[in-house]
């Protein structure tokens, strides 16, 4: 399935889509590029968690060497943010900024979430606020992973606050509504903690902490849902990422869009080939 394997954007098997630096292997600075804070932040804090889980760098947890470290503060910054949905556009020729900045935020939040989740599964927390968290973008621009350079406090009061600023600023860019947006991020942490869960082999663990999380996180951020399918757990989505509007993209397995029969038929042989 698209949006629930481990990877560290939510497309699945062809993978799309703070803070003063961010890192390569593990424990190694790297410089961020202008545009906000600058200097240099030992990556310790992540690595400690990094190392815990394995295949850490397909979850976006270390950054690729190639990659360009910026502070996550850019995400609720609104001429960058437009400067990014620009460049989406001319890389899909397509002007629907709505569509883009789904297609965006989907993206930047898997990545964007990946620290937090992190570090409350392994029992070391990390700091969620933007200003604590780098952000490492390939070339494109697409964000493949996070880091965060300090320990986390107040979990649930951390991403509310990070989640709002970057939110509004989306939603200003793409001329639509926030709540679409709160649904993808209610995905985005189900699916980060589903692959973390799996990763480490303690998938129900993990998935267990979804729903108590959202809720201290609270509205308008929704309730992450899971569901089962042939022994083998899914995050039942709540949103859309409007990626089929940009061709030649497909509909996603698990699209809530979908017809529920032809969807659990397609999680299904999903689940089969995932055994």
């Amino acid at each position: 399935m698209r949006h629930s394997v481990l990877s560290a954007t939510p497309y699945g098997p062809r993978r799309i889509p703070s803070a003063r630096c961010n890192v390569g292997a593990a424990g190694r600075v790297v410089r961020s590029a202008r545009g906000g804070q600058t200097g240099e932040v030992t990556a310790g804090v992540q690595a400690a968690v990094a190392a815990r889980v394995p295949g850490a760098a397909a979850l976006g947890l270390l950054a690729p060497p190639s990659a360009v470290a910026v502070p996550a503060v850019l995400l609720a910054d609104a001429d960058w943010t437009s400067a990014r949905l620009a460049a989406l556009g001319a890389r899909y020729a397509s002007d629907d900024r709505r569509v883009l900045a789904t297609v965006w935020w989907y993206s930047a939040s898997s990545v964007l979430l990946t620290p937090v989740l992190a570090g409350l599964v392994t029992g070391r927390p990390l700091s969620a606020r933007l200003a604590d968290t780098s952000v490492a973008l390939l070339a494109g621009g697409t964000p493949v992973a996070a880091t965060s350079s300090a320990p986390g406090g107040d979990s649930a009061a951390e991403l509310r606050d990070t989640l709002a600023e970057v939110v509004d600023v989306v939603a200003a860019a793409g001329g639509m509504r926030a709540r679409p947006l709160w649904a993808i991020a209610a995905d985005s942490l189900a699916n980060r903690l589903l692959a973390l869960g799996r990763a480490l082999g303690e998938e129900r663990r993990v998935t267990a902490l979804a729903a108590p999380l959202a809720a201290a996180v609270g509205p308008p951020l929704p309730v992450p849902r899971y569901v089962d399918v042939a022994g083998v757990r899914f995050t039942r989505r709540v949103s859309c990422c409007l990626l089929y509007r940009l061709p030649p993209e497909p509909l996603c397995t698990s699209c809530p869009r979908r017809p529920a029969a032809e969807r659990e038929v397609l999680l299904e042989d999903t689940a089969a080939r995932m055994r």
